[in-house]
């Protein structure tokens, strides 16, 4: 089973922090950024759907999202 992914809200100082399975992944300042965390975390960018709310949770807003 994937990990759960959280995206979670703005930051004061901008970007949204992502986590997955309650691990930091970092902070993503735009989609691209995200799409490369979840790389380092072992799934396929190419075949990942953003909007897919089984494999991400997107807290404050959703994935057009950033500032």
């Amino acid at each position: 089973m994937a990990a759960r992914i959280v995206v979670h809200p703005l930051s004061r100082t901008g970007g949204r922090r992502v986590s997955a399975d309650g691990t930091d992944l970092g902070l993503a300042m735009d989609k691209r950024d995200l799409l490369e965390f979840l790389r380092r975390a072992g799934l396929d960018p190419d075949a990942i759907d953003l909007d897919d709310s089984t494999l991400i949770e997107w807290r404050g807003g959703g994935p057009d999202i950033w500032e």
